[in-house]
């Protein structure tokens, strides 16, 4: 895990986990996504982290799947500025297994549509699970409902999310965002929750945020960071999550050498033998 308030965060709105959720991946960074799908929120993400806790790719390796993860839609890294006891800044990468294009990363990160009520991205959703027409509900009910995506212990069904909106409007009323209320409730929870329900109702009640003062709240400030070198940069020049410099060296990168097969080196080691094999048929000198 990483120290308090860093490491990863999940998105909103992303579709229920599916068994092919990363197969337009290539096998390396299908592989490395499934695990950070898997890892809880607050994890540590670094390069050094997650080449340490798998055995097959070292840390160039890992950092250059995070690099096509991050052109995939599927993460992007962030620091923000957090006012407390004291004003510190944080860096988090916020991952979604539903892979997002650039304008709904960037109205999600510097906007805060973070209940993905706004979403435009190229999530598709399984005819099987697309919802039947319902009313519209508040927000503290879609970030009640949307917990089990967020993690699959703390799902709940709609009578839950009835009985537990009234706390969860509280702590909307109290200036907490929904991003926030997701964090806290799915931080370090344990290995098996057997009452979804009572366990965020607990959560709910024991957590909730003090009540605002008259004065104003201070706005979360986001900086996005290049994924590679982690420059920070405005939005629009971070194309896939990339600045300028690192997709220049993405594209000029030479591609990898083709592997030979089997045949092709035995004809190849026959050639070499034959060309360092005496002739009998030349004269020997005397």
């Amino acid at each position: 895990m990483a120290s308090p308030g860093y490491g990863k965060r999940s998105a909103p709105g992303q579709n229920p986990p599916r068994a092919d959720d990363f197969a337009h991946l290539p096998a390396r960074e299908a592989y490395l996504a499934r695990l950070v799908d898997r890892l809880p929120e607050g994890a540590a993400m670094d390069t050094k982290t997650l080449a340490r806790e798998q055995p097959h790719y070292g840390q160039q390796a890992v950092r250059s799947a995070l690099n096509r993860l991050s052109v995939a839609g599927h993460l992007r890294r962030v620091r923000e500025r957090v006012d407390g006891d004291r004003t510190q800044w944080v860096f988090r990468t916020y991952f979604s297994r539903t892979p997002r294009d650039d304008a709904w990363w960037s109205r999600f990160l510097t906007v805060g549509d973070t209940d993905g009520s706004a979403d435009t991205g190229p999530a598709q959703v399984h005819p099987d699970e697309r919802p039947h027409p319902r009313v519209n509900r508040s927000p503290a009910y879609r970030a009640l409902a949307a917990l089990g995506l967020a993690d699959p212990r703390l799902a709940l069904s709609a009578r839950d999310c009835d009985s537990l909106e009234p706390l969860a409007a509280q702590w909307l009323a109290r200036g907490a965002g929904t991003a926030y209320l997701t964090s806290a409730l799915t931080a370090g929870l344990p290995p098996a929750v057997h009452s979804p329900a009572a366990f965020v109702h607990r959560r709910l009640a024991d957590k909730m945020p003090p009540e605002r003062t008259g004065e104003p709240t201070a706005p979360v400030t986001r900086v996005l960071e290049c994924t590679d070198c982690r420059t920070p940069s405005r939005p629009q020049a971070l194309l896939g999550g990339l600045c300028r410099a690192c997709r220049a060296g993405a594209s000029d990168a030479p591609p990898p050498r083709a592997r030979l097969s089997p045949q092709a080196v035995h004809r190849h080691a026959a050639r070499v033998r034959a060309s360092v094999r005496p002739n009998p048929s030349a004269r020997q000198p005397h």
